[in-house]
């Protein structure tokens, strides 16, 4: 039972250190991303990463998006995609 105790405990300290960094993340806004380059797919990759916590911050915030307003391309779309693959373990997970 201390066990179950202890592994919930962690899970909940990661997890609550997951939301406060996710308050470091940079916010641009929309107006600036429309004018700025495009994202390429480091860019992409960077945003699969933290999907789930943008998503989650994209619920009650209003200037954080999930995906890059001004990608154009491929290239950050396989980053986005590759990027939340091997976040949630790709297709090993599907065996």
């Amino acid at each position: 039972m201390k066990s179950i105790i202890g592994k919930f405990r962690l899970a909940l300290f990661v997890g609550f250190m997951l939301l406060i960094l996710t308050g470091c993340a940079q916010s641009i806004a929309v107006d600036n991303c429309v004018d700025a380059s495009p994202y390429g797919f480091f860019g992409g990759l960077w945003h699969g990463f933290i999907a789930p916590f943008s998503f989650v911050v994209s619920l009650f915030m209003d200037e954080v998006a999930l995906y890059a307003v001004n990608n154009s391309g491929g290239w950050y779309d396989f980053g986005f995609v590759l990027g939340a693959g091997i976040l949630f373990g790709g297709g090993s997970k599907a065996t």
